[in-house]
């Protein structure tokens, strides 16, 4: 078994990157525990802020493998900051992520997964239908992307962003799904919310009954009442630590 490099850089970047650096490895062991992993494949990335550096998985690291020192830096031209960084990045999780963080400054952390519920609805023309609480969480600010093959191919870039517009849940068609946040909590809550209302959807209509549908009226007043309660002030700041803790208990080592 080959043993993985071994990085500390702890004390060689600034406070905030390190913060940074510490909650996104955080998140990938969320996405391991939750079982939204896909072997080394899909990713989450956050920007630096006051730069144009990105952090995001090493490629070939299991999620459960990630620590804030082992992630990589890239600018949004592609290359690897660190001159010494020993690993190299995911090119098609690149194309995707260099996408959404070009045009969203104000969003840090960009989250995308292949969890088979969120593929099965992607894979649906009505896509995400109003059956759930969850359900209106995500459709109050809900995109849609056409599949365009694997995302290795730039001239995509642009009809990404088009299609993301300000949203900040996007279903990626017979592909997966893709969420925004201003920190990396609010991305996982909305990524949370998203899968169990694909979850919900799938078993909803696994049943061959008729469903209710929500009225489009609650869904343009939720997403005012979400951000006090569930992924705002109250809610989302407050999970986070809660699920930093989580991670704490289970494999301190995210944190090196």
């Amino acid at each position: 078994m080959l043993a993985l490099p071994v990085i500390d850089l702890k004390n060689k970047v600034s406070a905030q990157e390190w913060q940074l650096r510490v909650d996104l490895a955080a998140c990938y062991r969320l996405i391991a525990l939750h079982g939204w992993d896909d072997l080394i494949y899909t990713h989450v990335s956050v920007r630096i802020p006051g730069t144009e550096h990105v952090l995001i998985n090493a490629f070939g690291l299991r999620f459960d493998e990630i620590t804030a020192s082992n992630l990589v830096k890239i600018d949004m031209a592609g290359n690897i900051v660190d001159a010494d960084c020993p690993f190299e990045f995911n090119p098609a999780g690149f194309t995707i992520h260099s996408a959404v963080h070009e045009v969203r400054h104000d969003d840090l952390c960009a989250l995308h997964v292949h969890c088979n519920e969120t593929i099965a609805v992607a894979s649906l023309k009505e896509g995400l239908l109003p059956l759930s609480q969850y359900s209106m969480f995500a459709l109050a600010s809900m995109s849609y992307h056409d599949y365009e093959g694997l995302a290795v191919n730039d001239d995509e870039k642009l009809r990404l962003q088009q299609d993301l517009g300000n949203s900040n849940f996007m279903l990626l068609r017979n592909h997966g799904a893709l969420t925004m946040g201003k920190t990396i909590g609010d991305a996982f809550m909305h990524m949370y919310d998203l899968i169990r209302a694909c979850q919900i959807q799938i078993q909803v209509m696994s049943t061959g009954m008729e469903p209710i549908l929500l009225e489009q009226s609650l869904i343009d007043g939720i997403k005012g009442q979400a951000d006090i309660v569930h992924t705002g002030l109250t809610g989302g700041q407050k999970a986070w630590p809660a699920m930093l803790r989580r991670v704490y208990k289970d494999d301190p080592s995210f944190a090196l």
